[in-house]
């Protein structure tokens, strides 16, 4: 709301120095000159983008409420913004990350957790809905509920299957006897045994992000990232991909395919004796 307001007293000054005196006055010609006036300033595209999205609505409030006859942004295309490519960890990195020995309840859980969410490259509220029942570690499936509840089965290596069956045998028990509800179908759980918060999954990541003294910042969600990019690193299509991500439009996956040839130029740069 504050970003707004100052969106919109930005822009009342810009017409008040083009000497406008009402808002029917202001035509495309004007809003292509602030566009510009913007630009000039150096502005990020996405404020830029932020700012016209505010006057588009404003202009769309003055229209119904008939002060002025269209919106003279109607037309006008907001500036396209870059797409940010998601963080991720290299491989050795995911190697520090996980290089510790811990046999309490509280390090065979956390082992598990960093396990599963980088071996099959669940969200963080995927990994905390987890049941009892959405396992099979046999054949090292996991069932999942992703965005809109929607159901769908992913895969777990050898070294995540063993973390996860050695927290449910040895520490998950542990956690189960704190609580008072010995019926708790929850695969992780808490200090009080009940299931376990993304907040504290979060919380918990962080500590042996320090740990492995890793420099950049960690979430959940870059252990996914990192799941996505190492498979098409290693070979793996897009389309298994997107199916292992629970991505619905492919589009959204594609993004992954931009950090590899990232990578990829990088490597080009730093070895190539002509780059």
């Amino acid at each position: 709301m504050l970003n707004y307001r100052i969106d919109l007293s930005q822009f009342v000054e810009f017409i008040r120095g083009k000497h406008l005196s009402a808002w029917t006055q202001v035509g495309v010609n004007e809003i292509r000159a602030y566009l510009a006036y913007l630009t000039g300033l150096g502005l990020a595209r996405t404020t830029i983008a932020r700012k016209i999205a505010a006057l588009r609505s404003f202009f769309k409030y003055l229209t119904l409420q008939g002060v002025v006859e269209q919106n003279p942004l109607h037309n006008l295309r907001t500036p396209k913004c870059p797409k940010k490519l998601p963080g991720f960890l290299y491989i050795r990195e995911i190697d520090e990350l996980l290089r510790f020995e811990d046999t309490t309840p509280k390090g065979l859980r956390d082992r598990a957790i960093l396990e599963v969410l980088y071996g099959a490259g669940i969200r963080v509220s995927e990994l905390t809905g987890l049941n009892l029942g959405d396992l099979d570690l046999d054949r090292g499936y996991l069932r999942v509920y992703g965005k809109g509840a929607k159901e769908r089965l992913t895969f777990l290596g050898k070294q995540g299957c063993k973390a996860l069956a050695d927290y449910l045998r040895k520490g998950r028990p542990f956690y189960l006897a704190q609580g008072s509800a010995p019926g708790e179908r929850a695969v992780f759980l808490n200090k009080d045994g009940t299931r376990l918060s993304a907040r504290s999954v979060r919380r918990l990541l962080d500590s042996y992000v320090r740990r492995a003294a890793l420099e950049k910042k960690v979430s959940p969600h870059t252990l996914r990232h990192s799941f996505a990019t190492h498979l098409l690193e290693g070979g793996a299509d897009l389309r298994s991909v997107q199916e292992l991500l629970g991505h619905v439009n492919i589009s959204t996956t594609q993004i992954y395919t931009h950090l590899s040839r990232e990578q990829v130029k990088k490597a080009y740069n730093k070895a190539h004796p002509r780059a």
